[in-house]
């Protein structure tokens, strides 16, 4: 940890706590000039954070943004006595200590860690990220906003005529500054983004500017907050979580006993769980047979009760016992063998959500239609565009993430909605929202052997329109 020189840092806090304690004792409510920008950061913070869980925001002020994600424990830390004591009035259901970002002591760890506006505020900011880190359970996201600094006469301005809160110097970091530092911390950078571009409380406006230009440019340079959304940098999993293997079968009773053959064992211990899709051909019986003649393998088959893919591989992962859940299509398109590499990315902590993707390597001829081809490029620029983080192939049938994870997708489903019959947007939509890390890991595609594809490039292809407008709606301009 970077040495600190305590007479500068006593000095540096005494100070700014004198400055925060009269801040809060002149001002009872938020000055016009700040007042929408508060209101539209505690929204976009309700957007990054699922309610009921763990929650610390460090630099908490009057607690109102820290109520505002509907924790299920709510700690706020702020080292001016006045802030303290109103938030203490304002929400008594949290708790609020008095504290220094630089010295923080809790016996607590958290599910998500605020620092709104705290960054460039603050003496070290390596120290207090370093700091934080203890406080972070295995999954937490670090999740903090730092004005811009295109923005810094303007708000020496503002304070001056007390249309703002007044500041002292700050740090004013850059993008750049910011990731550098977390990394430095041992964080990892999910994502960033730019938010508010509109400060004044007119409806109609605010909701064009902040909701929607903000994230395009010219516009997006001239947000006046940066947003970063990071992890701990992860470390490599000694043990070996056991692993459930998926396998949605319609018509495939060509490619069932392939797939006992082929598919390697992976961790502690692996299972299949086939789900069987109103097959016309003789799937159901096939795999009855084969799960006789394998009783090396612990498999299991279900019958699917409703329609489409992605409710097969909802009973899978619901009927699943396997810390690890992967999606294999029974076409076997994607090859088996590839399965360990999507583990180890997974155990070793590369990413939360590993997405196949097809469109890497050179594909085998009848493996992928060109149009097909097409659309899958041009829809993996608009996905990673909309969700934020490289996404080449949103269609790949193989996706891997921990059970824990999706049990956390599964029950935040109803802000989406049953939107998708492919299962694959509502995994890859629900990960981004749980601000999961996306990786991207590219196999060889392979020629079906058996039967014909299930999927009409037409019918399908209208409906990734509406994917799109989905994940527009619901993630990108809200």
């Amino acid at each position: 940890m970077k040495p600190v020189n305590i007479n500068s840092l006593i000095e540096y806090s005494a100070v700014r706590q004198k400055h925060w304690d009269e801040i809060a004792g002149l001002n009872t409510s938020e000055p016009f000039f700040s007042s929408e920008y508060h209101r539209r950061l505690r929204e976009v913070y309700s957007l990054l954070i699922s309610p009921n869980q763990d929650v610390l925001e460090i630099g908490c002020g009057r607690g109102d943004l820290l109520a505002a994600v509907a924790p299920r424990r709510g700690v706020g830390v702020d080292f001016s006595q006045v802030y303290i004591s109103q938030a203490r009035v304002s929400h008594p259901e949290l708790t609020f200590i008095q504290a220094d970002a630089h010295e923080i002591l809790l016996d607590a760890r958290f599910d998500v860690i605020i620092l709104s506006d705290l960054i460039n505020d603050i003496w070290d900011v390596q120290t207090v990220l370093e700091k934080i880190s203890p406080l972070c359970k295995p999954d937490a996201r670090l999740i903090l906003n730092f004005h811009s600094r295109v923005y810094q006469p303007v708000l020496s301005l503002a304070g001056r005529l007390g249309l703002a809160k007044r500041l002292l110097p700050q740090n004013w970091l850059t993008p750049d500054d910011t990731e550098n530092l977390l990394t430095l911390s041992g964080f990892e950078v999910i994502r960033r983004q730019r938010e508010i571009l509109f400060t004044l409380p007119i409806p109609i406006l605010r909701d064009l500017f902040n909701k929607f230009l903000v994230k395009l440019w010219p516009f997006n340079p001239l947000a006046w907050t940066n947003v970063f959304i990071a992890r701990r940098q992860p470390v490599p999993n000694t043990e070996k979580p056991s692993v459930s293997v998926i396998i949605p079968a319609r018509n495939e009773s060509g490619n069932i006993e392939a797939a006992f053959q082929r598919l390697p064992r992976m961790g502690s211990r692996t299972e299949i769980i086939f789900v069987e899709g109103h097959s016309k051909d003789d799937t159901y019986a096939t795999i009855e047979r084969a799960i006789a003649n394998h009783p090396e393998w612990q498999t299991r088959l279900f019958s699917q009760t409703g329609k489409g893919k992605a409710d097969a591989v909802r009973i899978g992962f619901e009927k699943a016992t396997g810390d690890v859940l992967m999606i294999l299509d029974a076409d076997l398109t994607v090859r088996p063998e590839d399965l360990p590499r999507f583990y180890e990315a997974l155990v070793n902590g590369k990413g939360d959500f590993i997405n196949g993707v097809r469109l890497v390597y050179p594909m085998q001829d009848q493996a992928m239609r060109f149009l097909n081809l097409l659309g899958n490029k041009f829809f993996s620029l608009a996905f990673s565009w909309l969700l934020g983080q490289s996404i080449k192939d949103t269609l790949c049938g193989t996706k891997v993430l921990c059970k824990n994870h999706y049990d956390r997708i599964a029950a935040n489903r109803a802000y989406f909605g049953e939107f998708d019959p492919f299962g694959d947007y509502d995994l890859i939509f629900g990960a981004a929202k749980q601000n999961l890390k996306i990786i991207d890991l590219p196999i060889r595609y392979q020629d079906r052997t058996y039967g014909a594809t299930n999927i009409d490039r037409w019918r399908h292809g209208l409906l990734l329109f509406k994917m799109v407008a989905v994940a527009a709606a619901r993630l990108k301009f809200i």
